[in-house]
């Protein structure tokens, strides 16, 4: 993936390969950061099967439901680049131990809820606490593993519990609903921070802050305006099922002006928030829209297909999540390969050239479903396809974002993937919520004589679900042309370097 670990990093303050002494409990460090990673992936999908037994306890409205997850959204897409910056300024390891203390803070007022208002307000703050930690816990691992060949094996797993936690995620949701209760699936953060910020607190070093750094305070105002608006403006037309109601557009609008706005401030701020050095670079560049497209589609995946397997086909909560794990095993699986086996000999273009076609081949075969479709038959084949695309690119998207950033860069680097799948997830929910809409009430208008039947419902849920994955494959498709063609072929190097499957002479001397 990178260079060979004889060869010295070049250029002014990269992220140094193969330099520095290794750290003896880097291992160890990495599997903290897995598991703090596991928490926040979980956290995105683990609240969506427990919110009608939530909503049944608080006896809070349909309308009021959205906001469960929305709180968590607004605070976690619109603070990111702020806390990825603040961890490079103050340190990453006061920043990610920060953010676990008080994701687990939240998370156990959340379960403890006896209102509405109590949950939706512990939701927020998990969602500040996450942007705190997520791009915290990703810069530590670009800066803990220095050798190239260790670097692609932290990766894999790191691209293996983003890619598989998803999945998992519903599968917790649904067993601890089901057996436990709902506010069970708050709790749980306290048990996976307890654990994290005990191995964090003796593990993981001392980080140096950027010297003299300052934060960007017109940038932080407008990106983080620009994003509270984007994903608020998409979450409005999600919820109402149109993009024409004023909260909506309004919303995205204004939240364009202040990105562009921000975007101009970046290439004149002595010392921005986001320099224009990150995202300029065409490997780093591609990662970040590659995030964004994955999270836009991905929401067709999960959502709609468990939608599809415990409405129309009648699956409990854990069986649905059960009915996923072959994607999550695959997931896992291919993004450790791709790291470690393709990324360093062909370096991310193929890899996610081939993830997207693989999901949107994966796509194509979903929408074969009908009202009494078989697992075995017609679900189990499209789930193992799109898990092994998924761990592809997750494989690629963490180790290429990262890559050959100075330190004091690697927060807000990494707070660009999570704000790219944040943003992506925002779009595909928006979208694909109007889309699917549209198409079961155009179904009903032209199947439909007076009152429709259940049959006649089902029929149409069926048709959304697979008008929903006929767009899912084509934003894939679109995905392995555009991301493909903005990434750089062959492996991740820097000026003067060889890629790290390639021996340096002085091996190949010895090996003579």
């Amino acid at each position: 993936m990178a260079a060979h670990s004889a060869a010295p990093a070049t250029g002014p303050g990269p992220v140094a390969i193969g330099t520095a002494a290794a750290d003896p409990r880097r291992w160890l460090v990495l599997a903290v950061i897995a598991v703090a990673q596991l928490m926040v992936v979980l956290d995105l999908t683990v609240m969506n099967l427990a919110l009608p037994s939530a909503q049944n306890a608080l006896k809070f409205t349909a309308a009021d439901r959205q906001w469960v997850v929305t709180a968590y959204a607004l605070s976690f897409g619109g603070l990111l680049l702020f806390c990825g910056r603040l961890a490079d300024l103050i340190g990453r390891k006061v920043t990610f131990l920060t953010g676990l203390v008080g994701f687990a803070a939240a998370s156990a007022v959340g379960g403890a809820a006896v209102d509405f208002s109590m949950l939706v307000t512990a939701r927020a703050c998990q969602g500040v606490f996450g942007a705190l930690l997520a791009p915290s816990a990703l810069s530590l691992l670009a800066t803990t593993f220095k050798d190239p060949r260790e670097r692609a094996k932290a990766f894999g797993v790191y691209g293996a519990v983003a890619a598989a936690g998803g999945g998992l995620g519903l599968l917790v949701g649904g067993a601890l609903t089901s057996y436990l209760s709902w506010r069970w699936c708050m709790y749980v953060n306290v048990l996976i921070a307890a654990v994290a910020v005990v191995g964090g607190a003796l593990l993981v070093g001392r980080q140096q802050r950027t010297p003299g750094g300052r934060l960007d305070v017109p940038g932080v105002v407008t990106v983080s305006g620009g994003m509270f608006c984007l994903v608020y403006g998409f979450s409005n037309a999600a919820s109402h099922n149109s993009w024409r109601t004023p909260s909506a557009w309004g919303l995205l609008v204004a939240g364009a002006g202040l990105l562009i706005v921000f975007a101009l401030w970046q290439s004149r701020a002595a010392q921005p928030l986001l320099p224009p050095r990150v995202v300029l670079d065409r490997n780093r560049a591609g990662a970040y829209l590659t995030v964004l497209t994955i999270g836009a589609a991905t929401f067709g995946v999960f959502l709609f297909l468990i939608y599809y397997m415990q409405v129309t086909l009648g699956y409990s909560a854990v069986r649905s999540g059960v009915a996923l794990l072959p994607m999550v095993a695959l997931s896992g699986i291919m993004a450790t390969l791709g790291n470690t086996r393709l990324m360093p000999r062909f370096g991310p273009k193929p890899m996610v050239v081939a993830g997207m076609l693989l999901n949107a081949g994966g796509m194509v075969w979903l929408t074969r479903i009908g009202v009494h479709s078989g697992y075995a038959s017609t679900l189990l084949g499209p789930i193992m396809v799109t898990g092994a695309g998924m761990g592809l690119i997750f494989g690629m998207v963490a180790a290429t974002g990262t890559f050959g950033v100075a330190p004091q860069d690697a927060g807000v680097a990494s707070a660009s993937i999570n704000t790219g799948q944040q943003l992506g997830g925002s779009i595909g929910t928006a979208l694909l919520n109007t889309i699917a809409a549209g198409a079961g009430a155009h179904y009903l208008a032209g199947h439909g004589r007076g009152r429709p039947t259940p049959q006649l419902l089902q029929a149409a849920a069926v048709h959304s679900d697979i008008t929903v994955f006929w767009w899912c494959a084509g934003i894939f498709a679109a995905g392995a042309v555009v991301c493909g063609a903005l990434l750089r072929r062959g492996p991740l190097t820097r000026q003067g370097e060889r890629p790290a499957s390639e021996p340096s002479p002085l091996a190949a001397t010895a090996g003579r």
